[in-house]
Protein backbone atom coordinates (compact mmCIF):
# COMPACT_ATOMS: atom_id res chain seq x y z
CA UNK A 1 0.00 0.00 0.00
CA UNK A 2 0.95 3.21 -1.03
CA UNK A 3 2.17 5.84 2.17
CA UNK A 4 2.73 9.63 2.09
CA UNK A 5 4.49 11.75 4.51
CA UNK A 6 1.63 13.91 6.07
CA UNK A 7 2.55 16.92 8.03
CA UNK A 8 -0.61 17.92 8.84
CA UNK A 9 -3.90 18.29 6.93
CA UNK A 10 -6.43 21.31 7.30
CA UNK A 11 -9.06 23.63 5.64
CA UNK A 12 -8.28 27.00 5.06
CA UNK A 13 -8.14 29.65 2.78
CA UNK A 14 -5.76 30.23 -0.09
CA UNK A 15 -3.50 32.78 1.15
CA UNK A 16 -2.01 33.71 -1.96
CA UNK A 17 -1.73 32.79 -5.56
CA UNK A 18 -4.78 32.60 -8.31
CA UNK A 19 -7.16 31.47 -5.70
CA UNK A 20 -6.29 33.67 -3.37
CA UNK A 21 -9.22 34.01 -0.55
CA UNK A 22 -11.11 30.88 -1.88
CA UNK A 23 -11.83 27.96 0.54
CA UNK A 24 -9.34 25.33 0.18
CA UNK A 25 -8.36 21.64 2.25
CA UNK A 26 -4.66 21.82 2.27
CA UNK A 27 -2.27 18.41 2.32
CA UNK A 28 1.35 19.02 3.54
CA UNK A 29 3.74 16.95 2.91
CA UNK A 30 6.42 16.14 4.83
CA UNK A 31 9.82 16.55 3.45
CA UNK A 32 12.06 19.21 1.08
CA UNK A 33 14.78 19.40 -1.38
CA UNK A 34 15.50 22.80 -0.52
CA UNK A 35 16.87 25.18 2.06
CA UNK A 36 15.79 28.40 1.37
CA UNK A 37 16.95 31.47 3.77
CA UNK A 38 13.49 32.97 4.44
CA UNK A 39 11.90 29.41 4.37
CA UNK A 40 8.41 29.47 6.69
CA UNK A 41 7.87 26.14 7.53
CA UNK A 42 11.13 24.54 7.88
CA UNK A 43 9.31 22.70 10.64
CA UNK A 44 7.51 20.30 7.75
CA UNK A 45 10.88 19.96 5.47
CA UNK A 46 12.46 16.67 6.59
CA UNK A 47 10.53 14.16 8.02
CA UNK A 48 11.69 13.01 11.63
CA UNK A 49 13.50 16.90 12.23
CA UNK A 50 12.48 18.83 15.51
CA UNK A 51 8.60 19.95 14.56
CA UNK A 52 8.07 16.18 12.58
CA UNK A 53 8.53 13.60 14.28
CA UNK A 54 4.94 13.17 14.47
CA UNK A 55 4.20 13.36 11.10
CA UNK A 56 1.37 10.66 9.38
CA UNK A 57 1.68 8.38 7.17
CA UNK A 58 -1.51 8.26 5.26
CA UNK A 59 -2.35 6.22 2.03
CA UNK A 60 -4.46 7.36 -0.88
CA UNK A 61 -7.44 6.38 0.26
CA UNK A 62 -7.29 8.09 3.88
CA UNK A 63 -6.22 11.15 1.90
CA UNK A 64 -9.38 11.50 -0.08
CA UNK A 65 -11.55 9.93 2.65
CA UNK A 66 -10.47 13.28 4.70
CA UNK A 67 -10.58 15.17 1.50
CA UNK A 68 -13.87 14.09 0.37
CA UNK A 69 -15.27 14.54 3.81
CA UNK A 70 -14.27 18.36 3.97
CA UNK A 71 -17.06 19.29 1.16
CA UNK A 72 -14.41 21.66 0.03
CA UNK A 73 -13.84 21.24 -3.91
CA UNK A 74 -9.91 23.03 -3.89
CA UNK A 75 -7.58 21.08 -2.83
CA UNK A 76 -3.92 22.37 -2.50
CA UNK A 77 -1.27 19.94 -1.94
CA UNK A 78 1.94 21.67 -0.45
CA UNK A 79 4.83 20.88 1.44
CA UNK A 80 7.45 20.63 2.09
CA UNK A 81 7.73 19.85 -1.46
CA UNK A 82 5.02 18.01 -2.76
CA UNK A 83 7.09 16.61 -6.07
CA UNK A 84 9.17 14.51 -4.39
CA UNK A 85 6.34 11.99 -2.96
CA UNK A 86 6.48 8.59 -4.82
CA UNK A 87 2.65 8.06 -6.22
CA UNK A 88 1.46 11.42 -6.06
CA UNK A 89 0.15 10.99 -9.87
CA UNK A 90 -1.96 7.77 -8.36
CA UNK A 91 -3.20 10.39 -5.37
CA UNK A 92 -3.83 13.54 -8.39
CA UNK A 93 -6.17 10.93 -10.11
CA UNK A 94 -7.56 9.43 -6.87
CA UNK A 95 -8.68 12.52 -6.10
CA UNK A 96 -10.62 13.59 -9.49
CA UNK A 97 -12.42 9.71 -9.97
CA UNK A 98 -14.91 8.12 -8.45
CA UNK A 99 -17.01 10.82 -9.06
CA UNK A 100 -15.19 13.32 -6.91
CA UNK A 101 -14.41 17.08 -9.15
CA UNK A 102 -11.77 18.65 -6.62
CA UNK A 103 -9.66 20.82 -8.63
CA UNK A 104 -6.08 20.08 -7.67
CA UNK A 105 -3.38 22.73 -6.84
CA UNK A 106 0.13 22.03 -6.59
CA UNK A 107 2.39 24.38 -4.73
CA UNK A 108 6.00 23.41 -5.82
CA UNK A 109 9.54 25.21 -4.98
CA UNK A 110 10.31 25.39 -8.86
CA UNK A 111 13.56 22.75 -8.34
CA UNK A 112 11.69 19.56 -9.49
CA UNK A 113 10.13 18.87 -12.58
CA UNK A 114 6.40 19.14 -13.64
CA UNK A 115 6.54 17.26 -17.09
CA UNK A 116 5.05 14.04 -15.41
CA UNK A 117 2.24 15.85 -13.77
CA UNK A 118 1.64 18.21 -16.32
CA UNK A 119 0.93 15.38 -19.10
CA UNK A 120 -2.12 13.82 -16.88
CA UNK A 121 -5.22 13.72 -18.16
CA UNK A 122 -6.55 15.28 -15.38
CA UNK A 123 -3.70 18.23 -15.17
CA UNK A 124 -3.27 20.17 -11.76
CA UNK A 125 -3.00 23.70 -11.62
CA UNK A 126 0.84 24.50 -10.91
CA UNK A 127 1.39 27.34 -8.15
CA UNK A 128 5.20 27.41 -8.74
CA UNK A 129 8.19 29.57 -7.35
CA UNK A 130 11.12 30.78 -8.99
CA UNK A 131 13.87 31.04 -6.17
CA UNK A 132 15.09 34.42 -6.51
CA UNK A 133 19.01 35.28 -5.38
CA UNK A 134 18.43 35.95 -1.65
CA UNK A 135 16.92 33.04 -0.91
CA UNK A 136 20.26 31.36 -1.91
CA UNK A 137 18.78 28.51 -3.87
CA UNK A 138 18.56 29.96 -7.48
CA UNK A 139 21.05 27.47 -8.67
CA UNK A 140 18.42 24.88 -7.99
CA UNK A 141 15.46 25.92 -10.29
CA UNK A 142 14.32 23.88 -13.02
CA UNK A 143 14.08 26.31 -16.32
CA UNK A 144 12.55 23.74 -18.21
CA UNK A 145 9.42 23.91 -15.93
CA UNK A 146 8.37 27.85 -17.47
CA UNK A 147 7.49 26.35 -20.92
CA UNK A 148 4.84 23.82 -19.42
CA UNK A 149 2.86 26.68 -17.64
CA UNK A 150 -0.56 27.60 -18.64
CA UNK A 151 -2.83 30.39 -18.24
CA UNK A 152 -4.50 28.72 -15.10
CA UNK A 153 -0.75 28.81 -13.93
CA UNK A 154 1.05 31.09 -11.42
CA UNK A 155 4.63 31.61 -11.03
CA UNK A 156 5.74 33.21 -7.49
CA UNK A 157 8.43 35.34 -7.01
CA UNK A 158 9.41 36.05 -3.30
CA UNK A 159 11.45 39.01 -3.13
CA UNK A 160 13.26 40.23 0.04
CA UNK A 161 15.36 43.14 -1.38
CA UNK A 162 15.90 45.05 -4.39
CA UNK A 163 18.58 42.91 -6.25
CA UNK A 164 15.29 40.34 -5.72
CA UNK A 165 13.09 42.99 -7.25
CA UNK A 166 15.69 43.05 -10.42
CA UNK A 167 16.37 39.75 -10.88
CA UNK A 168 12.28 39.12 -11.08
CA UNK A 169 12.49 41.73 -13.67
CA UNK A 170 15.23 39.28 -15.63
CA UNK A 171 13.14 36.45 -15.01
CA UNK A 172 9.48 37.88 -16.55
CA UNK A 173 10.86 39.14 -19.72
CA UNK A 174 13.53 36.38 -20.64
CA UNK A 175 10.48 33.78 -20.39
CA UNK A 176 7.50 36.21 -21.83
CA UNK A 177 5.85 35.23 -18.22
CA UNK A 178 3.20 38.62 -18.75
CA UNK A 179 -0.10 37.26 -20.16
CA UNK A 180 0.97 33.75 -20.07
CA UNK A 181 0.46 33.12 -16.80
CA UNK A 182 -0.64 34.21 -13.75
CA UNK A 183 2.88 36.42 -12.16
CA UNK A 184 2.92 37.14 -8.74
CA UNK A 185 5.90 38.76 -6.68
CA UNK A 186 5.70 38.66 -2.91
CA UNK A 187 7.81 40.09 -0.28
CA UNK A 188 9.20 38.09 2.11
CA UNK A 189 7.26 38.62 5.35
CA UNK A 190 8.73 41.47 7.46
CA UNK A 191 11.56 41.96 5.02
CA UNK A 192 10.32 44.30 2.04
CA UNK A 193 7.83 46.76 2.78
CA UNK A 194 4.97 45.77 0.05
CA UNK A 195 4.90 49.34 -0.40
CA UNK A 196 8.01 48.97 -2.78
CA UNK A 197 6.94 46.09 -4.92
CA UNK A 198 3.59 48.50 -5.72
CA UNK A 199 6.46 50.85 -7.12
CA UNK A 200 8.55 48.84 -8.57
CA UNK A 201 5.82 47.17 -10.91
CA UNK A 202 4.34 51.03 -11.94
CA UNK A 203 7.92 51.90 -12.65
CA UNK A 204 8.48 48.51 -14.71
CA UNK A 205 4.87 49.02 -16.37
CA UNK A 206 4.80 45.45 -15.39
CA UNK A 207 0.73 45.52 -16.75
CA UNK A 208 -0.27 41.29 -15.93
CA UNK A 209 1.65 41.15 -13.24
CA UNK A 210 0.46 41.63 -9.27
CA UNK A 211 1.89 41.93 -5.97
CA UNK A 212 1.04 38.83 -3.80
CA UNK A 213 0.26 39.19 -0.18
CA UNK A 214 0.00 36.11 1.97
CA UNK A 215 -3.08 37.26 3.84
CA UNK A 216 -3.48 34.10 5.86
CA UNK A 217 -0.68 35.70 7.65
CA UNK A 218 -2.88 38.88 8.29
CA UNK A 219 -5.64 37.37 9.19
CA UNK A 220 -3.87 34.67 11.78
CA UNK A 221 -0.54 34.90 14.07
CA UNK A 222 2.20 34.65 10.72
CA UNK A 223 3.82 31.53 12.77
CA UNK A 224 0.58 29.78 13.48
CA UNK A 225 0.19 26.29 12.07
CA UNK A 226 -3.00 24.95 10.15
CA UNK A 227 -4.17 27.82 8.29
Amino acid sequence: MRLFLVAEHFASINGEGQRCGEPAYFVRFAGCNLRCAYCDTAWARCAGSPGVENFTEMSTDEICDIVGASGIRNVTLTGGEPLLQDGLTELIDALQSDGNDHSIEIETNGSVSIAPFAALKNRPIFTMDYKLPDSGMEAEMKLSNMKLLKEKDSVKLVASSERDLERALDIIREFDLQGRCGVFINPVFGSLEPEKIVDFLLKNRLNGVRIGIQIHKIIWDPDRRGV
